[in-house]
């Protein structure tokens, strides 16, 4: 068995198994381990089963953390259009989804199956079920301790992602392994997450769906939410659970920029025997109506005729849909989030070559560094980027 190698990447997915071909470049031998059994596990979930890998309008702006610069570089010198021109070479079918979400036409194995073939490619090998339990650093080399014995290498690539998902072997590995060499670790914490509210508040709600613009005073997003037993959900609300911090409030426009003072006034002339809530469920999921003529029946009479309405009544009414406040409980944590906010700070980083600015040869890539996506793809982009960053300076230095 091979104990030296020149890199070592910790972490089989995507940013871990996209970095191996190129730090393997000019025959560097390159080693990915992996405690799961098999290699990209959240890349064959993700998508429901077939794989957002990238957004077509990815650009900065798209990514939260606590440099809003730092992931330019990365990003620039591998782009969205980079890895479909690999999606395409490779043979793989896609389409576009809303936004410029892109998935496989197939299953999103065909992305696993494309990123081992380039590592194989490079002669570079992956050993999985292999866990690491110690790192040492000496005289410009690494020691790991592992069960599969001691392994050594010039140069370590952690990309062990974040916290979410712990069912599929989630872990604060990395952040832990940074914060050994002295890197400070911005605190994590779930992002594209459901939010949740007191029991049973929108049971009577769950399954409906519908546009809305939701806000924080960060940022704002117009996409669905899905009401859910236990909250809200929905591409919205995943959205701005990365910007939501506890014990703040989301507002929430009901009405998707819908001017239905506008469309109420015009409806009092000719359907005016018609009730509120009636002439609401054109615009608005009737069981939605029903719960809002009871939850907000201390300010609004819902069962009232339209025209007994004044200008003053109907504009409070349609004031209140489009910023309905609401102060969430909690999130559903890192058993439901699809990625981890916060992580490794990004001021001990180099942003070109993702190499720790005090640890010669130690990488951070992926998911575990201070750089969250949107949700639509944006976090594989990151992975493919940051990777790219890395495997180039390896192969390069």
């Amino acid at each position: 068995m091979k104990t030296d190698w020149d890199t070592i990447i910790i972490g089989a997915g995507a940013a871990g198994l996209f970095c191996a071909p190129f730090a393997a470049a000019g025959g560097k031998p390159t080693l990915v381990i992996d405690h799961a059994v098999k290699p990209g596990e959240k890349i064959r979930i993700s998508g429901g089963g077939r794989c957002n890998f990238t957004n077509m309008h990815t650009e900065p702006g798209n990514f939260a953390g606590h440099n809003s610069h730092f992931h330019k570089s990365a990003l620039a010198r591998f782009t969205q259009w980079d890895f479909i021109d690999l999606i395409d070479q490779a043979g793989i079918a896609w389409h576009e989804k809303t936004l410029g979400q892109l998935f496989c036409d197939g299953k999103a194995t065909q992305i696993i199956n494309l990123l081992l073939a380039k590592l194989k490619d490079a002669d570079a090998e992956i050993w999985l079920s292999t866990t690491v339990d110690a790192i040492d650093h000496q005289d410009g080399v690494f020691t790991l301790k592992s069960s599969a014995g001691d392994l050594t290498c010039r140069n370590l690539v952690l990309a062990t992602g974040g916290k979410s998902i712990p069912k599929m072997g989630a872990t604060g590995f990395a952040y832990d392994i940074a914060e050994q060499f002295g890197h400070e670790v911005i605190e994590p914490r779930p992002a594209l997450v459901p939010l949740t509210f007191p029991e049973g508040r929108f049971a009577a709600l769950a399954g409906v769906s519908l546009p809305v613009r939701v806000w924080t005073d960060r940022a704002s997003f117009d996409e669905a939410m899905l009401f859910t037993h236990r909250g809200l959900s929905g591409p919205a609300i995943l959205q701005i659970s990365s910007f939501w911090r506890e014990g703040e409030a989301i507002h929430v426009d009901l009405t998707a920029g819908q001017d239905l003072f506008t469309a109420l006034r015009d409806q009092r002339q000719s359907e005016g025997r018609r009730q509120i809530s009636t002439e609401l469920a054109r615009y608005l999921p009737a069981r939605l109506v029903e719960f809002l003529t009871k939850d907000w029946a201390d300010q609004f009479d819902f069962t009232a005729r339209l025209a007994d309405q004044s200008d003053t009544a109907l504009r409070a009414l349609t004031d209140r849909l489009s910023d309905w406040t609401l102060t969430p409980s909690g999130s559903e944590g890192y058993r439901t989030a699809e990625v981890t906010l916060g992580g490794i700070a990004t001021d001990g980083i180099d942003s070109k070559s993702m190499m720790s600015k005090t640890v010669p040869g130690l990488y951070f890539i992926g998911e575990c560094v201070d750089v969250t996506g949107w949700l639509g793809g944006y976090n594989f982009q990151w992975a493919w980027s940051s990777g790219h960053a890395a495997g180039r300076h390896i192969a390069e230095a």
